[in-house]
């Protein structure tokens, strides 16, 4: 059952485990959602109404520049959240399109739902805590290695912090990313392979 992976994973992140009260909750109030491969969670200009943990599946984040190419953002798998945490709290459209790459499923909670039985739960401050401390260090990070290092040290830093995201995703994508084209990651793949 997709809820108990959920719970599992709150299980995880948060000091003491999940009361039977909160699973209930957990049980009760995050609805299954499914997607067709490249259907929307997320529409640019559209108010987040979902806060989702993905399943199963693989979706992607990004942004269209006026050429209508697409700059990824963010890529999620299962175990990860998907969304745009500020328009889902501050009611704001969203500059992003968040799609399903792969098939997807995803256990969806509504602000309304979050504010009338989350909201003041002990363990949504104690793992927003933690979540908001580490989507911080890993944007930090991020930002720190597309001013930093080269373009091959970006490579060889995702293949070793999240290799599911090579295994998962097509060049493009990663290249994207990466903040490269497809043309530089193949040349540099190429060059990786000769050393």
């Amino acid at each position: 059952m997709s809820h108990q992976t959920l719970i599992a994973y709150i299980n995880r992140q948060i000091a003491s485990p999940l009361t039977e009260e909160e699973c209930a909750l957990i049980q009760e109030y995050f609805v299954p959602k499914k997607l067709r491969k490249h259907q929307f969670l997320l529409q640019e200009g559209d108010i987040s109404k979902w806060a989702g943990f993905v399943v199963k599946g693989a979706l992607k984040m990004y942004t269209v520049d006026e050429t209508g190419r697409e700059n990824i953002l963010g890529l999620f798998l299962e175990n990860w959240w998907a969304g745009d945490r500020e328009s889902f709290a501050n009611g704001t459209p969203s500059p992003y399109f968040i799609d399903a790459f792969e098939d997807s499923e995803l256990l969806v909670m509504t602000k309304e739902v979050f504010n009338a039985h989350f909201k003041n739960q002990r363990f949504v401050a104690e793992l927003t805590r933690t979540l908001t401390e580490r989507q911080a260090l890993k944007l930090l990070k991020r930002v720190h290695a597309t001013k930093t290092l080269t373009a091959e040290q970006r490579l060889i830093d995702l293949e070793k912090t999240y290799p599911e995201f090579i295994q998962r995703f097509p060049q493009h994508i990663i290249a994207s990313y990466l903040g490269m084209t497809k043309e530089t990651l193949s040349r540099i793949r190429a060059q990786m392979i000769k050393k």
